[in-house]
């Protein structure tokens, strides 16, 4: 018997992750034409990364899952939103503060990596959505890096539409708040929803850093 939720849930997950890794691609492809672009490398490779963890989440959703699986997507999933700031903090003149943040952003990114892999995680899966709730000081340090790096985006992009008025940039942070808002919630008569917000979220900052 056909299970029509599992089945929404991972043709959702394989339609949007086909589409980042097309986001992906022009981000890549401007960064190619000038290597001094290094925003467009660090939003490239999270956007990139994005898509990727979409693909895991449509593994889990037909039951290919292994401790080693979800750690390494709770781990990608920080690890992408730092690209992210990664990108945008490239945009700051100040050099004191673009080293600041690479500081904070390794050493955050490090100790959430040792707690993943310490942890004793619960099955991340509920109704084939990563929705179960993680260990504390995986979500605490979780919760602090990806918080860091939204105040860093949010921040440069509206420091640029301030000055600017460029209305791409509004966009940016329209997409950090779809992202950070729809990424805490779990909408159990329709999972597929919080990845399909997700992806709205995306797709806004690609137009803003495009």
């Amino acid at each position: 018997m056909v299970n029509y939720l599992q089945l929404s849930v991972f043709i959702t997950t394989i339609v949007i992750s086909t589409s980042t890794f097309l986001l992906s691609k022009g981000l890549v492809e401007r960064y190619a034409k000038d290597r001094k672009m290094y925003s467009y490398m660090f939003w490239g490779a999270g956007i990139w990364l994005f898509g990727f963890t979409t693909l895991l989440e449509a593994m889990f959703a037909i039951n290919i899952y292994s401790t080693l699986l979800a750690d390494m997507y709770l781990f990608l999933v920080i690890l992408l939103v730092e690209l992210l700031a990664l990108g945008s903090i490239q945009l700051v003149k100040n050099a004191g503060y673009r080293k600041a943040y690479y500081a904070f952003a390794t050493a955050v990114s490090l100790i959430a990596l040792f707690y993943i892999a310490t942890a004793n995680q619960p099955y991340l899966i509920v109704n084939y959505v990563v929705a179960a709730p993680l260990a504390i000081n995986v979500a605490l340090w979780s919760s602090v890096a990806t918080f860091a790096a939204s105040i860093v985006i949010v921040a440069v992009a509206l420091k640029g539409y301030l000055y600017g008025h460029s209305r791409k940039l509004l966009s940016i942070i329209a997409g950090v708040i779809v992202v950070a808002v729809f990424g805490t919630l779990y909408i159990a008569a329709l999972p597929e929803f919080l990845y399909f917000a997700e992806f709205a979220g995306m797709v806004l900052l690609w137009i803003g850093f495009r």
